[in-house]
């Protein structure tokens, strides 16, 4: 098996292997900061047949603010401040929730810069343990790239939920929700973050093989 899969190795420039690694880790990192950046997380919309002429509620959210009508509310999700007592125990797991993901998503985006350095590095060093250790740390950041969208679906889940128990079934008859782009952006983020992973293995492998040089089958 293994004298089958290195010459497949061996074809493949180093140099494309590691700029393609590089552009996927670049992408990963605009996408999940354009994510972080924009409001589009989570939708709501109404029936327009129950709003009147002057009534706009249709809204989105991100993950700081909630755009009402074209009004933006930066203070609507508040996970760290204000008064515990004024909620109740699914409340408060909701919020927790929240504050959460706001933590997890911005780290991930933080060790993904400095991933982008750790990567440019070994490249240049073309060390088979500094890439390979490089590949693992974009996997740490790709499974906390998807603990924190994962997450923020759990948490639209249950906060429709308890929006449902508070005004019934009835309330929700003519509300359409549905995931917005920006979350899209983050398992796009997420895929690149594997793929720049893998492709950083494949590249340590490539070392490995050249430095040991040529072998009989």
């Amino acid at each position: 098996m293994k004298s089958n899969l290195r010459p497949c190795i061996m074809k493949v420039p180093f140099g494309a292997l590691v700029i393609t690694a590089g552009v996927c880790g670049i992408l990963s990192f605009a996408f999940l900061a354009t994510s972080l950046g924009t409001d589009h997380w989570y939708i709501i919309e109404m029936n327009p047949m129950n709003a009147t002429d002057f009534e706009d509620v249709s809204s989105h959210s991100g993950l700081w603010r909630i755009n009402e009508g074209g009004k933006i509310q930066a203070e609507s999700i508040d996970s760290f401040s204000g008064d515990s007592s004024k909620y109740t125990e699914t409340e408060l797991r909701i919020l927790s929730m929240h504050g959460a993901i706001v933590v997890m998503l911005p780290f991930s985006l933080v060790l993904l810069l400095f991933g982008g350095i750790c990567g440019l590095v070994s490249s240049l060093a073309r060390s088979p343990v500094l890439l390979t250790s490089t590949a693992f740390y974009f996997f740490v950041c790709s499974l906390l790239t998807l603990c924190g969208a994962s997450l923020y679906i759990i948490y639209s889940y249950q906060a429709l939920a308890e929006t449902e128990s508070l005004v019934g079934p009835e309330g929700l008859a003519y509300i359409h929700t549905s995931f917005g782009w920006s979350l899209g952006l983050v398992w796009l983020s997420y895929g690149l973050e594997l793929l720049t992973g893998t492709l950083l293995l494949i590249a340590a492998q490539m070392t490995k093989l050249q430095q040991r040089g040529p072998t009989k089958a």
